[in-house]
């Protein structure tokens, strides 16, 4: 029997109530262990496992009605391969891939693409979280635009310490499953500054 996500946070939260206007979710070894992925010869994924909590985390969001954007480098069909069989891939509301973008992160078009799809204008940048593995990229992409920035330390493959200031995020966790108690946090801190 799996373990119910609600043990990792005090109650439900609904995301369609929430200050939080969308959640960006980097995939390699954010949400899949790039250490299993099987490639093409071009560099592209085939299957790769999930990262433990990952499928209950974006099953979760996905039921309070967070917003999703994937935002992720690599090519295209990697990522409906990784996440696809999951049953992941169709959960989210917006994409941004590399391949399809032109640019690769920590470059703002990245996440502006899936910011302009999602509907979310600059003046509420302040009010998405971005996740991710990569302090380069991830973290210094999101926190340059103002974005809320969340570092999964989990995979072996990235550097650990950040090299600039814009590298330094603004909440860590350690496992998928942790983001839900830190969006509550960070929900908090938002209420907190409308007032």
């Amino acid at each position: 029997m799996g373990v119910s996500a609600d043990r990792f946070e005090p109650a439900a939260q609904d995301g369609a109530a929430s200050p939080i206007r969308a959640i960006l979710l980097d995939c390699g070894d954010t949400l899949v262990d790039e250490g299993t992925e099987r490639k093409t010869p071009e560099g592209v994924s085939l299957s790769a496992a999930l990262i433990p909590g990952a499928a209950q985390l974006v099953r979760t969001l996905k039921r309070r009605g967070y917003r999703l954007g994937l935002v992720a480098d690599g090519p295209s069909a990697t990522f409906t391969n990784n996440l696809g069989p999951y049953g992941l891939y169709d959960l989210f509301d917006a994409y941004a891939i590399s391949e399809q973008v032109g640019v690769e992160k920590p470059h703002p078009a990245m996440f502006e693409a899936a910011l302009s799809q999602l509907g979310i204008e600059q003046a509420d940048y302040g009010r998405v979280v971005m996740v991710g593995n990569y302090l380069a990229r991830d973290i210094a992409g999101a926190n340059a635009l103002g974005l809320i920035s969340v570092w999964l330390d989990w995979g072996p493959r990235r550097p650990k310490v950040a090299t600039t200031p814009l590298e330094v995020p603004d909440y860590t966790i350690r496992l998928p499953l942790a983001l839900l108690t830190t969006l509550t946090e960070i929900e908090a801190k938002l209420r907190e500054q409308e007032k």
